[in-house]
């Protein structure tokens, strides 16, 4: 029988390669709580599930019609799950304004996330996306 920890982890694994990777709208409506709180959204932005569903179906999925999470390594400890994963894709639309370059593009990202009850509540997280779009910004 799997521990709570290897249930968290197999959460959160189908949370980046449906929700994320294949931009699966009813695994992500699924997976986050109605009161999540993402604590790394930036300043002004809805820090919800409205929020991460933007980031991901209407920002980031549009922008890399190839996108793919690669997940290196995950730890789980009581209810939550780091995941240091790699988010990469060819830049084929539109990305904060920058016209698309072509150019393949790795944005690397630390995760926490505590679960309750099988649905992500909290989120903290560290991405290296500021870099990737100073480096598509100059081509």
């Amino acid at each position: 029988m799997p521990t709570q920890a290897e249930e968290n982890k197999a959460i959160i694994r189908r949370y980046n390669q449906e929700g994320i990777a294949q931009g699966n709208a009813a695994t992500l409506r699924e997976l986050l709580s109605p009161g999540f709180i993402n604590h790394s959204a930036p300043a002004g932005a809805d820090n919800g599930p409205a929020g991460m569903l933007y980031t991901f179906l209407q920002v980031l999925r549009p922008a890399f019609a190839d996108l793919q999470v690669e997940v290196y390594d995950q730890v789980a400890e009581a209810d939550k799950v780091t995941t240091r994963k790699a988010l990469k894709g060819t830049h084929t639309g539109e990305l904060l304004g920058i016209a698309p370059t072509g150019q393949a593009v790795v944005i690397n990202v630390i995760d926490i996330y505590r679960l309750h009850e099988g649905k992500l509540v909290e989120h903290w997280g560290v991405n290296t996306l500021p870099a990737v779009l100073a480096q598509l910004a100059t081509h």
